[in-house]
């Protein structure tokens, strides 16, 4: 069962009333759009029920009251001629090496991919000598279109026994699809064929066919098209495997984030080492991470240093140093030494878990124009059996042979397969949302994907998320004949101990810092003064650390510290000792060092940088003037940046919200698409419609352009699925087209439509995917302070 999904017992009595839940099936015997669209269709028609299916994927998403129970829900698609089930939960890994037991889903899907590779094999070696005899008039002997009859009807009747199984299916209840085109294209091209060889003359020794595409008067003998009987299951049947095998790129993402899981874990207990599965661990206990290895979960580093390889979770390119306090992601691979992890979280609660959850709920989504062409497909197969039967009677009616008449109507049913049209957009976001991942940007769904290619405003938070969101000293300044600089920071720190501030904690990291292996006496008389600051003894000196107010009396070179920290965007912090300023600390957050090449990427993108903070407006112009952005709105709270936003919607912009934290949520929700850093808030996260694991400001830029190159791929994809039907079948109405080609041009088109999605798997933000990417001169300094 996927995520989103709540157990329920397989009843078909209808369950206690309930919020609704989504549950995600597995649907088994889908081909064509037309097939997705009779899913739907059946499903929606359920109390309460909304399905989205994905034919690329072969699952649906189903939004149901709890009334209505997942045996419902089965038995309704299996009612519609197909079959569905939930997903099969991962093996255990202490199993995962034992054979699968018979019936189990993977190993039936094993098998099925067998036999349908054993079927090609065969209706390929049946199928030759047919196609070249009945294609090279030179090379037919005596008797040889019995030779082609006898090799022709296995073809016929086993290898395209799968199209006629689901037509029949199809029938029962009522509908046609893809499979229905094929079944009755080689069952009138067989049948005609037949009808020939015994009745119409095409059986007498010494009888020759020319191969032609055009309709013709008859000569008194009938035609054969046993070509046609052969081509289109063969051409289809190696269509549909090469399919197959692309679509199954275009999920590689998924199945690359399953493969990073951990499958066992050595934990330390009272008794030793000892190994376990990873699905025994749980929130607390302690576990090893060896060189080599991955973290089994997401924890914190109790013992050890050593550097995380990030980069197949991230994107992050660079190894990440860990130590004590640090956090160990799942997942990542331990590049040095050994560490041990303290789990922090597990099983779906996991990093790993969230963005395999995003993923996969991006890749069963639907965008509006596939929505739309699922619409036209559910009305194509109907319309197109209304065409092939007008086109037999018009060509009868004109006086043209029964053959060509055949051959045209034949054309008719097999060119118009709306397969193509089907995959033009599932396998296009199978890929995106797969690249995405591997770049760090996981995007919640489709519709996310489609409003992110068409903002044109950015409302950038700054704390967090244009700064690292972490405190430090940025400038120490003593006075002139005081206190050296070092003496005054150990003070500061010994007293800052007692609070919890982030600038106390700044302090207190940089004395640490730069005072290695000096521990720092407890503070006594410890006392904070809300918006002012903190006094207490340290070493016997009454020590202050406070905010300047007035600066007269201040000795020298105090009063310049202090101007020049406040112009720069940061805190001064005075250091008063025994009742003598002695020293000014400028604490500021740093600025990401790649935010002034993300900003300036926005604006090539033609998009508008707005900064919106919590923050003073000296510290918000400083930030705003180091990043070249010109619209500020400083001091902003949670709900000025929601009314921020809803004043550039109503002058018409298309707005992205970029925050971390839990006062940009409400924000994040309203925009026209949210976007989240990865290190924030679980609120933030939630709110966001996309989140930037990568801790990489560029990653919003790299997000819109792949965005972009996605939906033009999508648009490429869909101008040729409706454009290769809208060409091929009048020519196939008026015989320009015989059966086998129409099958051969149709398996193509399936193919040149995944081919084209696959291509966004190698995209690269700075290849040919992307604008290549221009270094900037301009040097990033710390600026800023917290919102």
């Amino acid at each position: 069962m996927t995520a989103g999904t709540r157990p329920e017992p397989p009843s078909p009595h209808l369950a206690e009333p309930g919020p609704p839940r989504t549950t995600t099936l597995t649907i088994g015997g889908m081909t064509c759009a037309a097939c997705v669209g009779r899913v739907e269709k059946k499903l929606g028609r359920l109390d309460g029920v909304a399905a989205s299916v994905n034919l690329a994927t072969g699952r649906a998403t189903v939004s149901h009251p709890a009334a209505v129970s997942v045996a419902d829900l089965v038995t309704t698609v299996e009612a519609a001629g197909f079959t569905a089930r939930l997903p099969e939960p991962a093996p255990a890994p202490e199993a995962d090496d034992r054979p699968a037991p018979a019936g189990r889903p993977d190993r039936q899907e094993d098998d099925g991919a067998r036999a349908e590779r054993h079927r090609l094999l065969v209706t390929t070696l049946l199928s030759l000598p047919v196609l070249v005899l009945s294609m090279v008039p030179g090379w037919q002997f005596r008797d040889w279109q019995w030779l082609c009859f006898v090799l022709a009807a296995p073809v016929a009747v086993w290898g395209a026994a799968p199209f006629h199984a689901r037509a029949l299916r199809g029938l029962r209840h009522g509908a046609a699809t893809m499979d229905t085109l094929v079944s009755l294209g080689v069952v009138a091209s067989f049948t005609w064929s037949a009808y020939a060889l015994f009745f119409g003359g095409a059986g007498a020794p010494g009888m020759t066919m020319p191969f032609s595409l055009l309709p013709a008067a008859g000569d008194g003998t009938a035609h054969l098209y046993l070509e046609a009987a052969v081509g289109v299951p063969l051409f289809v049947l190696a269509g549909r495997r090469m399919e197959a095998r692309a679509r199954r790129g275009t999920g590689a993402a998924l199945r690359a984030l399953a493969e990073l899981a951990a499958k066992d874990v050595a934990v330390r207990t009272a008794d030793g080492e000892r190994r376990i599965a990873v699905d025994r661990l749980r929130v607390g206990d302690r576990f090893l991470v060896r060189p080599g290895e991955r973290v089994a979960t997401d924890g914190t580093v109790v013992d050890g240093s050593s550097a995380l390889d990030l980069s197949l979770i991230s994107g992050e390119s660079r190894p990440v140093e860990v130590g004590p306090g640090a956090t160990a992601v799942g997942g990542a691979v331990n590049s040095g030494g050994l560490l041990e992890v303290r789990a922090d979280a597990v099983g779906a609660d996991t990093q790993l878990a969230r963005i395999t959850r995003l993923v996969e709920d991006a890749q069963t989504g639907k965008t509006k124009v596939q929505r739309l062409a699922d619409a036209v497909a559910a009305v194509f197969v109907p319309a197109v059996l209304t065409v092939s039967v007008s086109v037999l009677g018009f060509w009868l009616g004109a006086g043209a042979a029964p053959q060509a008449a055949v051959t045209a109507a034949v054309a008719v049913l097999v060119v118009a397969c709306p397969c193509a049209l089907g995959l033009a957009t599932p396998t296009a976001l199978l890929a995106a949302t797969g690249r995405g991942a591997q770049l760090g940007i996981l995007v919640r769904g489709p519709e996310a994907l489609e409003r992110l290619r068409r903002i044109d405003t950015v409302v950038l938070d700054k704390t967090g998320t244009l700064t690292t969101g972490r405190m430090g000293v940025t400038a120490l300044t003593a006075r002139t004949g005081g206190l050296d600089a070092a003496e005054a920071l150990r003070l500061a720190a010994v007293v800052e101990q007692g609070s919890e501030h982030p600038l106390a904690r700044a302090i207190g990291a940089s004395a640490a810092e730069r005072l290695p292996g000096q521990p720092l006496p407890p503070v006594t008389d410890f006392g904070a003064t809300p918006g002012y600051g903190v006094h207490g003894t340290a070493d016997r000196h009454r020590v202050e650390v406070i905010r300047p107010g007035d600066l007269t009396g201040l000795p020298a070179p105090l009063p310049d510290a202090v101007h020049t920290a406040e112009t720069a965007g940061h805190t001064a912090v005075l250091v008063v000792v025994d009742g003598t300023p002695e020293a000014v600390i400028a604490v500021g957050d740093a600025l990401r060092p790649d935010s002034y090449r993300a900003v300036d990427h926005l604006r090539r993108l033609g998009l508008r940088p707005v900064l919106a903070t919590g923050d003073r407006a000296a510290t918000a112009r400083a930030v705003a003037g180091h990043l070249a952005i010109t619209e500020i709105h400083a001091g902003a709270r949670p709900e000025d940046k929601a009314a921020l936003v809803t004043t550039l919607k109503e002058q018409g912009g298309r707005v992205a919200v970029v925050g971390d934290g839990v006062n940009d949520a409400a924000a994040l929700a309203l925009a026209d698409l949210g976007i989240a850093m990865g290190s924030g808030t679980d609120a933030a996260i939630g709110a966001a419609d996309v989140t930037l694991v990568r801790e990489d400001l560029q990653a919003i830029a790299d997000a819109v352009r792949l965005a972009r190159r996605t939906l033009g791929t999508i648009r490429t994809n869909l101008v040729w699925a409706f454009g290769y039907n809208l060409v091929t079948v009048p020519l196939a109405a008026v015989g320009l087209l015989s059966p086998m080609f129409a099958a051969a041009a149709m398996s193509a088109s399936s193919l040149l439509v995944v081919g084209n999605s696959l291509r966004l798997r190698g995209w690269r933000p700075g290849g040919p995917g992307g604008p290549a990417r221009r270094p900037h001169s301009r040097p990033t300094r710390p600026r800023g302070e917290t919102s």
